[in-house]
């Protein structure tokens, strides 16, 4: 596997924490670059992690991962999405902008499902694991990190409608990861 073929699976598997970075970003008073580090560390970090885990538990326990990973994602982002939609309805003061562990670890957990089943198909193709966990964290990170900025730019202007938005693509990820994972996978 070439080094171009781990930017690209780096790319993809970041477009999920892309997307929920972005909803975060909107959710902001005030942009934080420290919140955008913070997001880009939980992000990639577990992007990082997943394929290591992956590679380690290796196919034996791949099937009973496989069947139940969309479901964990979908639940998470549900229950995520519709309580930004709920508290955009409830004005500024009730918004949970959460950068704390709280309210990172279970994102960080459902946008990088996927990226455990990645790690199990690198150890049949032989790949240097360490070095694709880095691209691949890298890589989150920097797509991670501009969401939030991306995203901040864009929910100034429209905050309680941007959030609902934000809302209803975390739902649709979750929704677009089971669909996958049901009918497509």
């Amino acid at each position: 596997m070439s080094f171009l073929d781990i930017i690209v699976i780096g790319i993809g598997l970041s477009m999920d924490a892309f997307a929920v970075s972005l909803c975060k970003g909107i959710s902001l008073k005030k942009m934080s670059w420290l919140g955008a580090v913070i997001a880009g560390l939980y992000f990639g970090g577990f992007q990082a992690l997943m394929p290591v885990l992956g590679y380690l538990a290796g196919s034996r326990f791949y099937k009973q991962i496989e069947k139940y990973d969309h479901w964990i994602a979908f639940i998470l982002l549900l229950i995520i999405g519709i309580n930004m939609i709920r508290e955009s309805f409830g004005g500024d003061e009730q918004t949970d902008v959460g950068f704390a562990w709280r309210s990172m670890l279970p994102l960080a957990v459902a946008t990088s499902i996927d990226a455990l089943a990645v790690g199990v198909t690198f150890g049949f193709l032989a790949v240097n694991i360490a070095f694709a966990a880095a691209v691949i964290g890298c890589t989150t990170f920097l797509f991670s990190a501009a969401g939030v900025w991306i995203g901040h730019a864009f929910g100034t202007r429209f905050r309680a409608s941007s959030e609902r938005v934000g809302g209803i693509m975390l739902i649709l990820i979750g929704a677009r990861i089971l669909i996958e994972h049901m009918f497509l996978g």
